[in-house]
């Protein structure tokens, strides 16, 4: 029933994996141009223990409203074929070949909608928070 949804899938794993190990390659480079380039100024912190940190890390946020959103686009997209394909909720459904096609896109569409809305709800909170600071 989700087939539709493992292409992009194996898409986005293969994406996001390539885009972490390019942005570990340059980060590190990153952070020895920084120890490099402060050398001899750096004065360890001799205080011990809890840091209160300014900056926050976004991606509980990012992974819970886009959670958030696929699921409010696989509700919405049962309730669109619930009320839209005939018999779609009996078990003895003869001519379900006919409305296969149909409901996998219904679904898909609505998952990746839903989900894009998740992920920009949680930029524009991520932009309201970082003005406060």
């Amino acid at each position: 029933m989700m087939d539709f949804i493992m292409v992009p899938t194996i898409m986005a794993i293969i994406t996001l994996g390539t885009y972490k190990l390019f942005e570990l390659f340059v980060c590190k480079k990153e952070r020895l141009l920084l120890i490099e380039k402060m050398g001899d100024k750096f004065v360890p912190d001799t205080t011990y223990g809890p840091k209160l940190c300014s900056n926050f890390s976004f991606s509980a946020l990012k992974i819970g409203c886009l959670l958030a959103g696929m699921g409010l686009g696989l509700l919405i997209g049962f309730v669109i074929c619930t009320t839209s394909v005939p018999g779609y909720l009996d078990k003895n459904m003869d001519d379900w070949r006919v409305y296969r096609e149909t409901v996998s896109m219904v679904y898909g569409a609505c998952v990746l909608v839903f989900g894009g809305i998740g992920l920009i709800v949680a930029f524009i909170t991520e932009l309201k928070l970082s003005k406060k600071q």
